[in-house]
This record gives C-alpha cells, structure tokens and sequence, in this order.
C-alpha cells in the first residue's frame, strides 16, 4: 500500500474520468479492474465482494476507478476518507492493514516488553463502533492490551487515557468534521499526541509490508478490557484545571448557555464538565443531541460552517441566552456565538477565539499572582500576529508551530518539567487550555470560553465587548481564508505547479502593500527586502509559504494536508480602530484589502 499524511480521499463527484473520455483512459480501467479482482477472493466478506463485482459490471466505470485508483494513504495522522469497498475507501480491510503495520511498529520500538497496551475509541460516525473493535481485535490478537471505551467517546479524552492508563499509543476512529460519507483513523503516541518523527515513518514503514493475508483479525478477548465512567471521572477532573477564577463562575452560575453537541460526542461530557465548572442554566439543542453519524440537521457537521449553528442561534433567541456554543462530532474543535453591539448573534472565528483566550489567560492569572514568570503560549503560523503582541506586551514566550496540534504538542513535550505550558490554538476552530491532553480540547474550551463571558458579566461587558476590547489595546486584524480546490491527480499537480511558480516568482506587492518578507519553510529560509536572509529554527521542513508587508499585511499559502486544495490564509491590519464604534468600519476597509489581494494572487 502507498502511504502518507492524512489526505482525503477524492469526493464522489471526482471527474478523472466519464463516459465522454472514458475510451481515453483505458490503461487506467484495466489497472483498476486488476486490483478490483483481487477483493474478489475469499479473503473479503461477501458484502465486499458484491459491491465490488457491482462496480466491475457497471458500464460506467468513475466508482470503480474513484474505490480503485489508488490506496488510501495512511500517515503521522492516521486514515480518512469516504466509507465503502476498495482501497481508496474507508472499510475493515484499510483499517485491519493499516493497525497490523501500527501494531507491528509498536512492537518492534518496545522490544522485550510484554505489558503494552492502547487506549481505542470512535465517535458517532457510522461505522464507527465496527471499526473500533476491528482496530481493538488485532492488536489484541498481536499480544498488545487494548483499553477500548464503551461507546463513543472526544478525541481529547482518548488522548488524555494514554497519559493517564501509561499506554504507548492509542487509535480513536473518526473523521472529525468531514460529511457523514467519511470516517477516520487518528493514530496516537506514548504522550497522548498523534505522532511525529522518528515514529511517523516508522509506522508508515510497517504499514506499507501488510497485506491482507498478513492482518489478524482474530482478537484475543481477554486482552481487550471495557472502559468508561471512571475514565470520564478523571477526565472531568482534569478538565478543571483549566480554570482560572472559579469565584467569577459561581459569581454568575445562571449564565445562559446554550450548547449542541452536532449529533457527536460532546453530548454527555461537555453538559457535564460545564456543571462541574459551576455553570447551572445550561440548556441543549434537543434535535442535535441525537447520536447520529448521518448529521441530518446540519449540510456538514463543522463548527467553522455559519449554518451549522442555525440551531443553536433560534434555540439562543428563544431562551435569550447569552452564548451559543457547540463541539463538532469528535468534540475537538468548538464553536462560540455571542450577541454583538445590535443584540443580535455573532459567530467569532477561529482566530478571535483563540485571541480571546490567549488575553484572559495571560490577564486574569496575572491578576490573580499565578504567573511564575516561564510560562508559554504556542499558535499555528497562520494563526493572527495578534496574539504575539498580547503575549509580547505582557512578557509571556509565544512559540510559532506549524499547522497541526501534533506540532503544539511537541512544543509542550520539549519543555515539561522546564516551562508551564498555559495555552495553545490554531484558527480553525481549535485551542487546548491545559497540558493534560494533547490535541484540541473542546470540553475545557467551551468551559473557558463560558468562565470568559461570566467574567466580562461581572465587569459589565460581553464577549462581543471584550473582542472589542482587545482590539482597541492591541490593534484590529481581519483574518480570511481562501480555499482553491484541485480535485483529482490533475489538480495534485496544479496544486504542486502553483507553489512551484510561487518560489519562482513570488510577489512584490499583495493589494497595495510592498511585501518587506519572504519565508519558505522548505528552505526554512526568510529573505527580507534588503536582500539579507535568515535561518529559521523549525523542527523539520514544510510546504508552506509566507509573505509579510509593511503594512503589517500576511500571507499564508500551504496544500491542504486533509484535502484536495490549496489554502491561502489572509491577515490584514487596521491601526485606526479605536472603540467598537469602528469595528463596521474597519471590517469594511478590510474586506476591501482581502479582495484586493485576492486579485493580486488571482484568485479572483
């Protein structure tokens, strides 16, 4: 099998080939048909092997070629694609190869060890709890203990049981917040982290050996141990210490929450841990607290969606609530709507979030005498500069990582036991608020993130005030992300030409603005305008570009690591923003410079 790092497989409408050039690409129909055969055999069930034939008898042969191209890649990240037969497909066959490698690995980097063991969960996806105890059986049938949870579980708890049972890895089964079609496979490390290097490639290593006859998926049951409740208790537990000032929850415990869940695993545990925190007028968006990996209530089940919050606003309005917030369905990423200056509902972005919580955490522990003085705080590098100046200004360390909590991870396994770690996030919708976890952490989030807003009642504000707030003292940043997709191997390539022909050329000036810096992280080089050029010190290389004007103005440009587009992060800056009375028009101003630079990209 061919592996990599957690790319997606092509969507349904993929269109490498149809029936109009269909005769152009018959060398490619004969390559998928061969490999197609081989799941003829019975070492797949029958279910399998009807669909397939299905797929080979069918005159038009896009699905097969789509189930067939190629083999869903498996990397530091794990699996996700589109659920059903094939290689390029998500099903008990990939899963069952690719945990033989991962076992494989395990057992090769702990020689000599007979206590090894895994922590195993899944969310509400369909498929979910079959792919779980397929993934729970053959590491058990390869002599390695399996802590499997119950039923679904957060991503978050599954990392925080590897730390807390002393497991050298873990697999949770979901795809995040993709569409219901798709599921997933996160592979986790002894740290709770998902893995980096010299693990990554190893893993990847043993994977690309198996195949089917090498998989056993025979478990050994007296391996495989049942967890849950307790596991929930400590993690509630843990959860707490993410907290500040408890005296401002209980303060205003009758702080109006409404929360939804998308259908996914923050049902039980976030209504929990919110209570735990002191909150007490919680309220739930009955329709979404439904376990249901269809998602019939939402397009996409992803917190960044506007309309995945439709819900949530008319139940907030209903019961005229002071904050709406939800967890997508691995209840990693969250989401926070607040009333604005109008009364009327506001969805803060993943980059205003992660602003807001890096300023209370810094302001209020200050306030309190809980900074020691070698504390850190870590965020993505195409997450908002505003965050160093808040860090700066306040004499916190800011660490830049690449995109990925695995990366914010490693900068909290490099200085345990040296510097605190208090708080790190990226801008797509994901923050971490304490080091007992090690990816993003909805529950202890949404806890913060409600402690916040019961914090700015006490001092007469709301959430929307505070944002307001932050940028009167620390400058207004309009962040916008262009997403240019290129499904297909033909649009792989377009995608590869374009950063290609950006290091070739890359530009002197984005909407007006004189661009004063260039870096390339795989050079790891930045070149500023006087010709000069610095190293940069990145713990490995990445495909990912940046600009930098005078202006303050920032572009990022990356391929998407999960799916088939390219990503261009914009940041524009406004230094006459004074009072929330600017904002509208500061937003304005700013939407105009993205446009323009989106022109100047020509992505127009």
């Amino acid at each position: 099998m061919c592996f990599y790092l957690f790319l997606l497989i092509l969507p349904k409408h993929f269109h490498l080939i149809n029936k109009n050039n269909m005769e152009n690409n018959q060398e490619l129909i004969l390559q998928c048909e061969a490999r197609a055969k081989k799941w003829l055999t019975p070492a797949f069930d029958q279910e399998t092997r009807n669909a397939v034939q299905a797929m080979l008898d069918n005159e038009d042969k896009t699905e097969l070629i789509d189930a067939f191209y190629r083999d869903l890649e498996f990397g530091t990240g794990g699996l996700r694609g589109i659920m059903g037969a094939g290689t390029n497909r998500m099903n008990k066959y990939i899963v069952g190869m690719a945990t033989q490698g991962f076992a494989n690995y395990i057992n090769k980097a702990f020689p000599g060890r007979n206590d090894l063991s895994v922590v195993v969960g899944h969310d509400c996806r369909n498929n979910g709890r079959m792919f779980a105890e397929t993934v729970a059986d053959i590491f058990s049938a390869n002599g390695i203990k399996v802590y499997l949870f119950e039923s679904l579980r957060p991503t978050p708890e599954i990392s925080f049981a590897i730390r807390q049972l002393g497991c050298q890895a873990g697999v949770n089964v979901t795809a995040s917040h993709n569409p219901r079609e798709y599921n997933g496979y996160k592979a986790y490390w002894d740290d709770g982290a998902q893995v980096l290097a010299p693990h990554d490639k190893g893993i990847i290593d043993e994977v690309n050996k198996v195949t089917i006859d090498d998989v056993k998926f025979e478990g050994n049951k007296e391996l495989i141990e049942i967890i849950g409740g307790e596991m929930d208790w400590d993690y509630l537990q843990a959860v707490k210490e993410a907290m500040v000032d408890q005296e401002v929850i209980l303060r205003h415990k009758d702080l109006n929450i409404v929360y939804s869940p998308m259908h996914g695993t923050g049902r039980v545990i976030i209504p929990e841990a919110l209570r735990s925190w002191g909150f007490q007028n919680i309220h739930v968006v009955p329709e979404q607290m439904v376990i249901d990996g269809n998602f019939p209530t939402v397009v996409s089940p992803n917190p960044e969606n506007a309309e995945a919050m439709t819900l949530g606003m008319k139940l907030g309005t209903r019961l005229n609530a002071d904050l709406v917030i939800a967890s997508d369905p691995d209840a990693d990423r969250l989401a926070i709507v607040c009333r604005n200056a109008k009364g009327e509902w506001e969805i803060l972005n993943g980059n205003q979030t992660c602003m807001m919580f890096c300023w209370y955490i810094i302001a209020n522990k200050k306030k309190l005498g809980q900074l020691k003085g070698n504390e850190f705080l870590v965020k993505t590098i195409v997450t908002t500069e505003v965050i160093k100046k808040i860090a700066d200004k306040n004499g916190v360390e800011l660490r830049d990582c690449y995109t990925g909590f695995k990366w914010i991870a490693n900068e909290i396994r490099k200085s345990e036991g040296v510097n605190k770690y208090i708080g790190g996030g990226e801008e797509s919708f994901g923050f971490l608020p304490f080091d007992k976890v090690r990816d993003k952490d909805s529950p202890a989030s949404i806890c913060l993130i409600c402690e916040i807003a019961a914090w700015a009642k006490d001092n007469g504000m709301t959430l929307y005030d505070l944002l307001m707030n932050i940028y009167a003292e620390y400058g207004f940043s309009r962040e916008f992300t262009v997403n240019v997709v290129r499904p297909g191997k033909t649009g792989a390539d377009e995608i590869k030409q374009m950063m290609t022909d950006f290091r070739n050329n890359p530009p002197k000036e984005l909407g007006g603005s004189t661009v004063v810096l260039w870096k390339d992280y795989q050079t790891l080089e930045a070149r500023h305008a006087d010709g000069t050029v610095e190293k940069m010190d990145m713990p490995d290389t990445s495909n990912v570009l940046q600009w930098f004007c005078d202006d303050d103005t920032k572009v990022s440009v990356r391929p998407s690591g999960t799916e088939p587009k390219i990503k261009f992060y914009i940041e524009v800056k406004d230094p006459s923003f004074k009072c929330a009375g600017c904002y509208e028009r500061c937003m304005a101003g700013a939407e105009e410079k993205i446009a323009a630079i989106k022109q100047s990209l020509k992505l127009d």
